[in-house]
This record gives structure tokens, sequence and C-alpha cells, in this order.
């Protein structure tokens, strides 16, 4: 069982520089974007690591928490969604401007939610550290720490901070075996069911469940971490990661179902395989694909299940096979199943491709097999020059695995082309069976002591 991330939630007025700091600390410009209806700006969640200890970032916008109605007090509420779920709040302020009453009106509120709080200090750079944070010590929250969100400045030593209270992750000492271990194999595969609101979650869940089973796992006290649900298909034990809830069948409607991004990032990180539920009655949207991307970034087993299929008429149909070929071609490597939860048609399907796609992030794959492999896609297509060489691809070893981890050794492969990296990681793919598990190439170059002759 994978440990919880800590969630970090950047909040503030606008304009302190919390977009910054999030981009700093996720060090990508490709923020994942939840789209989800309701949203009067977009919040962005990101992972980070810091000396090998991971975490999630959340940013908010900036918002005016006295504001009574209209989109300010829609922000505020949505604000307030990410600030419950989160295990710091890291209240970003304007080391420059100094304090102001929009802070003041912040601070208030986030004492009042009772949710713990550092104060960051940002735009400092060029200025008197301690004169800077200074004003700031007025709003309660202990020792501000300053930073330079845009030069760096701090951000390092700040998360190190920050993520000092909460547990260090455990070593790996099998890099091969991440998963199996004795809790894997008592609970079965862990399976995340994710997917947007009114696909048709909550009804998937229940059917894999069993209704019988829901009144005993219908607890109070789950607003934040995902619930862990044993259960058995066809003899077989799994684990279900719920990332709704799992609650009664009556008390379940498609229209009023709650969803938290953080819920179902912090569900992937905790299982093998994730089931990215679709809904063949809609057209695939943005939210469909950044979830897809977050499940591809994390490296976990994925199936695609596109539910309501009973539902959809023949123009749905062909219409959500096209874009599963455009949107979400990045997760080829996943096998779709085509169900309906409310009638069962289709969960066996769906529960084989689950054991199929944690095999293959589990595979072990043998260095000689790999290696001849790797020369029989280098003898069918070489890689291009680069320059007056050519990068020579030579053996490979398996790195990892829960995603499978192929090292490549050779010359010169940093040259290779990204079209090159592609062709082979479809070709490992399919010699050795690796549907449903995204595959990582890790490249060793050998120096060439000609290289710079001729």
């Amino acid at each position: 069982m994978s440990e919880r991330l800590p969630t970090l939630v950047l909040v503030g007025r606008p304009n302190v520089g919390k977009s910054t700091l999030f981009n700093r600390l996720t060090r990508s410009r490709d923020a994942l974007v939840a789209n989800v209806p309701g949203l009067t700006r977009d919040r962005r969640y990101g992972r980070g690591k810091v000396g090998g200890r991971p975490y999630l970032v959340v940013d908010t916008a900036g918002f005016d928490p006295t504001a009574k109605e209209g989109l300010t007090a829609e922000m505020v509420r949505q604000a307030e969604l990410a600030i419950r779920e989160a295990d710091l709040v890291l209240f970003v302020v304007d080391g420059r401007a100094g304090l102001t009453p929009h802070d003041e009106a912040i601070a208030d509120y986030l004492r009042a939610l009772g949710v713990a709080v550092r104060v960051l200090v940002n735009k400092t750079e060029g200025l008197d550290r301690a004169i800077a944070r200074a004003d700031f010590y007025a709003l309660g929250f202990g020792e501000p720490l300053s930073i330079s969100a845009s030069h760096g400045d701090g951000v390092r030593e700040m998360i190190h901070e920050v993520l000092a209270p909460f547990p260090k992750p455990k070593p790996n000492k099998d890099p091969l075996a991440e998963r199996e271990t004795e809790e894997t194999e008592r609970e079965g595969i862990r399976v995340a069911v994710l997917g947007r609101p009114n696909v048709g979650k909550s009804t998937l869940i229940n059917a894999l469940i069993g209704e019988e089973r829901l009144i005993a796992y219908d607890m109070p006290g789950t607003t934040r971490d995902a619930i862990d649900v044993p259960f058995e298909h066809n003899g077989r034990p799994y684990t279900l990661v719920d990332t709704a809830g799992v609650r009664k069948k009556g008390r379940v409607t498609d229209t009023i179902e709650k969803f938290s991004v953080i819920k179902a990032l912090q569900a992937v990180e905790n299982a093998n395989v994730a089931i990215l539920t679709l809904d063949a009655t809609q057209e695939v949207g943005e939210q469909d694909a950044h979830l897809g991307g977050f499940i591809l970034e994390t490296g976990r087993a994925l199936v695609i299940a596109v539910n309501k299929w009973d539902a959809a008429d023949a123009y749905q149909r062909q219409r959500i096979k096209t874009q599963l070929a455009h949107k979400l071609a990045f997760l080829s490597f996943a096998p779709v199943v085509f169900l309906s939860a409310k009638t069962g048609k289709g969960l066996d399907a769906l529960m084989r491709a689950v054991d199929q796609a944690y095999a293959a992030a589990m595979k072990k794959l043998p260095t000689p097999q790999l290696t001849r492999v790797l020369q029989e896609l280098v003898k069918r297509q070489a890689p291009p020059r680069h320059g007056l060489f050519r990068p020579k691809p030579r053996y490979a070893h398996q790195g990892g695995s829960n995603p499978p981890i192929i090292v490549i050794h050779g010359n010169a492969l940093e040259h290779l082309p990204k079209s090159y990296l592609r062709y082979l990681e479809h070709g490992f793919t399919e010699a050795f069976g690796l549907k449903g598990t995204p595959l990582r190439l890790e490249l060793r170059t050998s120096h060439n002591p000609y290289a710079e002759k001729g």
C-alpha cells in the first residue's frame, strides 16, 4: 500500500505569486487543470518532489472571503473545497506590498476553518528578509517564511521545512517488487475508480462491491481520505480505493454526486490499478484527459471503462470511439472496456482487464530477452543519424516495476529523438504483452573514445 502524499494548498489574494510558486514547486508549466462544472476559475493540481519526498500541490484562484454573492463568492466556495482537503495551507502574501486588510480577511477565514497554515512572504528578492516578513507575524500563524517564487530564493528551504512534520516515505528495498508485499497479497489488487461527475462512478462502485456490503462501509468521517473497501470478484480478493465515498444505493444520485480532485489524486497514488470512467453518452472532456495525464505521470496501470454503453445510440458510440483515439491517444496502452454498470454487463470484462493491467505492471522482464528485443527493433529500424554519428542502443535490462522501467545502454543515446523512443516503447510493449501499464525508458550512455575523432 502506497503512503498518502502530503497535500499542500496555495491560497492568497490575487497577484501575490501563487501560480509562479506552483510552477516552481511542480517544476512544470504544464499544470493539471480540473474543469469541474461549476468552477468559476480553474484550480490546478500537480505533483512535486524534493529530496526524494513527493507531495501534491493545489493552486487556488485569488479570492475575497468577505464576498457574500456573485462570482467572487463562488470562488470562495471552490477554494474552501480545496482548503478542507489540505494537510497544510500555504498562505502566500506579498512582501513588497506589506500586510493588507485583504490578507487579514483571508487569515480570519482560514482561522475559522481550523486548518494548519504557514505564511509565505513572497517577492522578497533584494529585500531585507527579516524586515519584509515582520508585519506578517500579526496574522498569528507562527513564523513567516521568506521566499522569491520567481527567482527560486528560499523555495527549496521552505518546502523542506513545511514537509518536515510529515512521515518520511519508507525506502523501497526491492524496486522490482514494489507492491508485492504481504499486505498486497492479503488485500488483493488495489483498484481506484476515477472520473468526472455524472459518469456513473457510484453506480459502478456499487455494482463492483455489491449492495449488501455498502451499509458496513457507509461511515462518516470520510471527507478527506479515500476509503479502502475489500471486495471479491469471481472468488479473487481486491481492495477498492473509493474516491466518491461508498454510500447506500438510495443515497446516490449522479446529479448530486460530489467530486474531489484531491481525493482522486490521492487514490491514484494509493492504488495498483486505476479505472478511468467515461460516459458513453457524453463527449470526452478536458478533465478526462487531465485525470488520464495524472495517472500516466504516476505510472499506475490503467483501464478505461466506458459506462452507459446501453444508453448510447449508434452516433454516440462512434463519437466516443473516435475521441478515445484522438483526445486520449496518449493512453493507448490502456485497454478499453465498454460496459453498463446499471445492468452489470461488461463487469467481468472490466475485472479481467484490471488483472491484465496489474500483471503487466508487475511483470519480470529477463535481461537476455530485453536485449534480444532491443537488437531486433534496432535492426528493423536503425536510429536516425545525429551529425556524423548514429546513436547505438546495445543492451537493456529491467530497472523497476509498477510501472516497468527498461534501462537501455549504448552510445550517444541522448541524441535519440522522441519519435524513436516511442517506437522502442511500442516495440517492448508488443513483445512482452504489457497491455494496461505505461512503460518508462531510461537511457545510459557510455563514453565513446572515438566521438571526437575523424
